[in-house]
């Protein structure tokens, strides 16, 4: 479970730090203040690029501990700039390093309680992995390409897929 787990996610995340590089980089030589890209959202009830990465960063690491029978670490949703934001990716990146495949050893049938909608959920590792956690995390990783795409950064499919 654990090869299922933290490199694939991890993967991802160190794609959505270089993109986020890129986006950087665009404001600068642009001229355009970053929180135009920072607050930017696809359509209005949907959530901007900040709380886009913080949510791909929470499933990720979330999903590493629950995994391993751990409860999840929290992370404080303080984020307003592109350096704080790659520190965000940092911190999730180095708490799911800090996972060892030996704790995911029977994480497939471990039981995984999480909240949704206000009830507890439980259901097997396997299950949360795949049904709940993953497309998660995929989600608001893509709504963050997604939304530096849309403004124009000169991302491809390679950029998100992480390909050097």
């Amino acid at each position: 479970m654990h090869d299922h787990i933290v490199p694939p996610m991890d993967r991802t995340l160190a794609a959505l730090s270089a993109i986020l590089t890129k986006a950087e980089a665009h404001c600068t030589a642009k001229g355009i203040p970053p929180e135009a890209l920072l607050t930017f959202r696809l359509f209005p009830d949907m959530f901007p690029l900040t709380r886009q990465v913080q949510l791909a960063c929470d499933f990720a690491a979330r999903a590493a501990a629950r995994l391993a029978g751990v409860d999840p670490k929290g992370f404080p949703d303080t984020e307003t700039t592109f350096p704080e934001l790659q520190a965000r990716i940092a911190a999730a990146r180095d708490y799911m390093a800090s996972f060892p495949a030996s704790a995911h050893e029977g994480a497939a049938t471990r039981a995984v309680t999480i909240k949704m909608r206000g009830q507890d959920v439980t259901m097997p590792g396997l299950q949360y992995l795949a049904s709940y956690s993953l497309p998660q995390f995929h989600f608001h990783a893509t709504t963050a390409y997604n939304i530096l795409r849309h403004n124009g950064i000169e991302i491809g499919k390679r950029d998100y897929m992480g390909a050097a």
